[in-house]
């Protein structure tokens, strides 16, 4: 089995060159009429700048997630035609929230550093698969052009899950058919908005549950911000207009305070 990865590792290579120049030569200008503002987006519409060719997914909590190359973009999407432009400053205010991984069930994926080949299930875990015959079952006799090698460095947007043992341990059709969309096998949430105003946070408490994001804006004319009691976060410095969102990943209590008012906010995470 090593020797025929190593085969495909090179044919591999070869198509994610080709593949690559056009990703990369998605480059034509967009007028300003064409320009989309943040606030016209909607979650799952892909979106990318002016200046750059990289093409990001806009999730449902307000971040933008980045494809690390075409091979993965590809997996979810077969072409360019729905990606919306920003301007460059509008795109810099969507704060990136991590990468997308491969579409569940699509592809196998390998690294340079490890001959084993994994299968992708859903929120980016994988699965090593542990034969041939195993492989074949799953992904039929073409198995082995099923397989896109990786670099080293993106294998860690991954989580390891169990090996897969036999081919019943892993539904290929099953995946795919939960993949809907990218927020779907993220698990992403809209976040919760906390505006700032002249008359404080509102509202100035909130209960919400873990792995949730919260969106401070600052609705008022004159500077605000939201900075942890205990100094370990915060948002920096909120000019009129702008927003900072950051996602509580574990349960407790989180109060803050706004450093321009006397303002104060208290975040429950359950």
């Amino acid at each position: 089995m090593t020797k025929r990865l190593s085969l495909i590792s090179i044919l591999a290579t070869a198509i994610a060159l080709a593949t690559l120049v056009a990703f990369a030569t998605f480059t034509r200008p967009a007028s300003a009429a064409t320009l989309v503002t943040p606030e016209a987006l909607q979650a799952g519409d892909l979106i990318r700048g002016q200046s750059y060719a990289a093409v990001y997914y806009y999730g449902t909590d307000g971040f933008r997630y980045v494809f690390p190359n075409d091979k993965t973009y590809f997996t979810w999407y077969k072409n360019f035609d729905t990606v919306k432009w920003l301007s460059d400053d509008d795109l810099s205010t969507i704060q990136i929230g991590g990468n997308v991984t491969y579409k569940p069930g699509i592809k196998m994926i390998k690294i340079n550093s490890d001959p084993k080949v994994y299968a992708v299930g859903a929120s980016g875990t994988i699965r090593a698969v542990t034969s041939e015959a195993i492989a074949s079952g799953l992904y039929g006799n073409d198995w082995n052009k099923k397989i896109d090698d990786m670099p080293d460095g993106f294998f860690s947007n991954y989580k390891m899950g169990k090996s897969v043992e036999a081919v019943s341990g892993f539904s290929v059709t099953g995946e795919m058919a939960d993949a809907t969309d990218i927020n779907t096998d993220k698990g992403l949430k809209a976040a919760t908005k906390i505006t700032i105003s002249a008359s404080g946070f509102s509202p100035s408490s909130v209960t919400i549950q873990a792995k949730t994001a919260v969106r401070f804006v600052n609705m008022d004319s004159v500077k605000h911000s939201a900075s942890s009691d205990n100094g370990t976060w915060g948002t920096g410095t909120l000019p009129a207009g702008k927003h900072f969102s950051r996602y509580f990943k574990e349960a407790g209590t989180f109060t803050y305070h706004d450093a321009y008012g006397n303002y104060l906010g208290t975040i429950i995470v359950q």
